[in-house]
């Protein structure tokens, strides 16, 4: 399994209409083959300066891999991603064994 994690803060302002169009059509990675147990979080810790985090879980590299070449993929990355994330911090995770 490979927890896939990012933490972001957008160019928007808190509670705008972009942000939520940000939001709302990020949903569209969900629906990529592999994806499991998407989630989007809004931050509430004062420790950093990220406001929202994505995570999904896949259920090994392949389907990982599959996500990121997903022509959906790829293009949410470049027409909103790159465009409207201010800073970011990617994690990827495996569980110890």
């Amino acid at each position: 399994m490979i927890r896939h994690t990012v933490v972001f803060t957008l160019k928007h302002a808190a509670g705008s209409a972009e942000e939520g169009a940000f939001l709302r059509d990020a949903k569209v990675l969900e629906a990529i083959p592999g994806v499991q147990k998407f989630e989007q979080l809004r931050q509430i810790s004062p420790k950093n300066g990220y406001a929202f985090g994505f995570s999904m879980e896949f259920a090994d590299q392949a389907a990982y891999v599959g996500y990121n070449d997903h022509p959906n993929h790829v293009a949410f990355v470049r027409d909103r991603w790159v465009p409207e994330v201010a800073e970011f911090l990617e994690i990827d995770y495996v569980p110890v064994e």
